[in-house]
């Protein structure tokens, strides 16, 4: 199947071609027939599948048919107390500043043949700068919800000319508490839209948001049994921690120049692995929710540009990077969500490209390892380093972790009269009982 063939306009379909896409990913095949049809729709897919494109493409196609036409009518039911020039055809939410910018990227790259304006706004940098560009021609409109709820309350902009909302990531911005920022959001955009929700995974808190946002949803799950992609070749790398940083040095020297994307679970553990690996020689740089949005901009640009060989991220920052053909995933620190541990090495081994996930795991970490496993169904090979062993071995497939905390014993009641096996509390009970018969 090509892109052609799903009736999207030329001047589409020539900037996918110029991209260098061929043939459209299942994601693809299943949402943009339905997504053009002017269905809502619920899509789970993994990172790395092409949903961008699954929603951006009859996006366009939609919004661009009916540019000469008068814009819609329908009110809002919350309006802002500025009147602009600008009318906001199609809003999309993200959780991340990173995932934003990348999704306005490819709006700006599907549309380069056509005269529909985008824009991002995060919080992060000034609101200046994007009050000016809100108040020209803006069609698409790409943020995160607290940004975007600035603005709104301060009238810089209107929605009420909306006619696609599309929530990108929605089980992340449910995790990071982004709901009533959301539904406060909803109230500003007309009641007849498009909805388009995608996600990941589809939680609990997924199914009933989406049942309170979409109008007789197309379902598409796209999730195979497998849940990671087989173009990740994953290995697990026993460790202490004190030597975590000299096997990644290790490992970083044996790539010899590719780079790698590696993800720690703390920011100032980021600040500290960057430190170690620039004092042996090793080009570093840090990216997560300390650094002000220039400087994290800065360091995603010069990885991205092959300036520093290795970029140490926190997980704020991974469904939001993306990179072509980066070869390495490393896992410093597993993740306390297993689900993120997917996010993770879902940067590596995309658009069919084959990449490499590593993880560090040390003996505290052998839990959160298990869990892993689990979620994805498979166990993942390990492997000893020679000079690198660790003090203490995983344990044995099915056996339950020992966390070092002695069983407490149950301590027998001093002074209480036996009853076979009654515990010390029904013992009592019943001896109560007995006096209390005794005195009626």
């Amino acid at each position: 199947m090509l892109f052609s063939d799903f009736g999207l306009s030329e001047p589409i379909v020539r900037a996918v071609v110029d991209c260098g896409y061929t043939e459209p990913t299942p994601i693809q095949i299943q949402g943009i027939p339905e997504v053009l049809a002017g269905k809502d729709l619920l899509a789970i897919a993994q990172t790395g599948t092409g949903k961008t494109a699954a929603f951006v493409l009859p996006m366009l196609h939609k919004l661009s048919e009916r540019e000469e036409l008068p814009p819609p009518t329908a009110k809002a039911t919350n309006k802002p107390t500025k009147v602009h020039r600008g009318a906001i055809r199609a809003l999309i939410l993200a959780p991340t500043r990173e995932l934003a910018l990348q999704v306005e990227a490819s709006v700006q790259r599907y549309s380069t043949h056509l005269r529909l304006k985008s824009m991002t706004i995060f919080g992060g940098m000034a609101m200046s700068p994007q009050i000016r560009q809100l108040r020209g021609r803006v069609d698409i409109l790409v943020a995160t919800p607290g940004r975007l709820l600035d603005h709104l309350q301060q009238g810089n902009l209107s929605l009420s000319q909306v006619e696609m909302l599309v929530l990108d990531e929605a089980d992340r911005m449910l995790d990071m508490g982004f709901i009533r920022d959301i539904r406060r959001i909803i109230s500003y955009l007309p009641q007849e839209r498009q909805n388009l929700l995608f996600s990941a995974t589809l939680i609990h808190e997924v199914k009933g948001f989406a049942s309170s946002l979409l109008q007789e949803p197309t379902l598409i799950d796209i999730r195979s049994s497998q849940v990671t992609a087989d173009t990740v070749a994953q290995m697990v790398y026993l460790v202490d921690r004190e030597r975590k940083h000299h096997l990644l040095t290790h490992l970083i020297q044996q790539a010899q120049n590719d780079q790698m994307l590696v993800f720690t679970r703390t920011k100032h553990g980021a600040d500290r692995l960057v430190k170690q690996l620039t004092q042996e020689q090793i080009s570093a740089i840090a990216i997560h929710g300390n650094k002000t949005q220039a400087m994290r901009m800065r360091a995603l640009s010069k990885f991205k540009q092959a300036s520093v060989q290795v970029l140490v991220a926190t997980d704020i920052a991974a469904r939001g990077i993306d990179i072509n053909q980066l070869p390495h995933v490393v896992n410093y620190d597993l993740p306390d969500c297993s689900e993120d541990y997917i996010h993770r090495i879902g940067r590596t081994g995309r658009a069919g490209a084959n990449g490499k996930a590593s993880s560090l795991v040390c003996g505290d970490e052998y839990s959160q390892l298990r869990s892993i496993q689990k979620l994805i169904k498979q166990s993942l090979p390990q492997e000893v380093i020679p000079g690198f062993e660790p003090s203490q071995q995983p344990p044995a497939p099915g056996k339950p972790t020992n966390k070092g905390r002695p069983r407490r014993q149950r301590r027998p009641a001093a002074s209480a009269p036996s009853h076979g096996n009654l515990s010390p509390t029904r013992t009592i009970l019943k001896d109560r009982k007995q006096r209390t018969r005794a005195v009626t």
